[in-house]
């Protein structure tokens, strides 16, 4: 039963999100041509490789690497908020996690994965 307002909150999102995604498909123009399919970028025609629609593999490494490290950094703010009540075993966790993070970080930076190569 504590769980319900989280409940209520989920369902009230999907919902809501559900009923503009449904709205918003009755409501736009949809009127594609070849032309409107076309790659834009910058106010010219895509040329090269940017016309055949494929990144670099680098770029992928880097937006993962970035997302998940992002996403771990995420459980630091909770961890800030309870630290006087979880004491020295969770800060001794916390202290092992980061440290996970940063040997994660020291690998992709020695395997390369945060070079940027033009």
């Amino acid at each position: 039963m504590e769980f319900l307002p989280v409940l209520f909150m989920v369902a009230g999102v999907v919902l809501v999100v559900g009923v503009t995604l449904f709205v918003s498909s009755l409501l736009r123009p949809s009127n594609p041509y070849p032309a409107k399919n076309m790659p834009y970028e910058c106010g010219m025609d895509a040329a090269g490789e940017a016309a055949a629609g494929r990144f670099r593999v680098p770029f992928f490494i880097l937006a993962i690497l970035l997302v998940v490290f992002d996403v771990e950094a995420m459980f630091l703010f909770p961890w800030a908020v309870v630290l006087k009540e979880i004491g020295l075993v969770g800060y001794i966790e916390m202290f092992i996690f980061i440290l996970l993070l940063l040997v994660g970080f020291a690998y992709a930076w020695l395997k390369g994965a945060l070079e940027w190569e033009a």
